[in-house]
């Protein structure tokens, strides 16, 4: 397993900045919590479009980590951010967190690259076991 790389952010150690885009506000909320208490720092978005301002808007976007995206939201959705990211920022992994669930899209996906595909409500173990694997993936591509 690769170790997981540690950047300072505010002056603390972190595991990892993570992009949390989702419509949903508890969503946001329950998926940050749970990154928070494993050592990620994350920043939130509730649509495509709030998400690539905030990518933007840092002075250097490459510091973000991992990008989890729902796919159904207003404005970009979550399927043109995520074409978006990849082509943009190629070595920032992805992974998709839906409440909708479609095998032929989750299939399309993973095909494009993303890292994993989950689905609402997802167990807090698989959620910080997935960060973890694009946080390796990243690690990779690094190199």
């Amino acid at each position: 397993m690769a170790e997981t790389t540690a950047a300072m952010f505010g002056g603390h150690k972190t595991n990892g900045l993570v992009l949390v885009v989702d419509d949903e506000p508890d969503v946001r909320k329950v998926v940050r919590m749970t990154l928070e208490k494993s050592g990620y720092d994350v920043i939130e978005a509730e649509d495509g479009e709030k998400a690539i301002q905030e990518v933007q808007k840092g002075e250097n976007p490459l510091m973000l980590d991992v990008i989890i995206s729902d796919i159904r939201m207003p404005k970009i959705n979550g399927v043109e951010a995520i074409n978006y990211f990849q082509q943009q920022y190629p070595r920032v992994p992805l992974i998709v967190l839906t409440g909708f669930p479609d095998m032929e899209m989750a299939t399309g996906f993973l095909k494009q690259g993303i890292v994993d595909y989950l689905v609402k409500p997802v167990e807090k173990e698989k959620l910080i076991k997935s960060v973890a694997t694009a946080m390796e993936k990243r690690d990779l591509n690094r190199l």
